[in-house]
């Protein structure tokens, strides 16, 4: 998640949340463990994923999948995002 929206209640978009986990933690992942760690590792976001924007997350090509927190206390939110995401994969 972007320090930005860290506890801001203002959540990153689908485009800026690939651009840190393809840009930022990809490139941390290769300094520290090498081009074939970072070319390979499943990364997770982290940030405030909902029923609402999960399906625009997991369509991008750096989110291998997501963190699931507030939203994962309403269990037909939670089945939502299941289902949106099992129907991406």
């Amino acid at each position: 998640e972007p320090i930005w929206a860290i506890g801001t209640g203002r959540a990153a978009t689908a485009q800026q949340a690939n651009d840190i986990c393809g840009g930022v933690v990809r490139a941390a992942v290769g300094e520290f463990l090498g081009a074939e760690a970072a070319a390979t590792i499943r990364i997770l976001y982290g940030g405030s994923a909902n029923e609402k924007n999960i399906g625009e997350l997991m369509a991008q090509p750096d989110i291998d999948g997501a963190l699931i927190g507030g939203a994962s206390l309403k269990v037909e939110s939670y089945v939502a995002m299941v289902k949106t995401t099992s129907e991406l994969y």
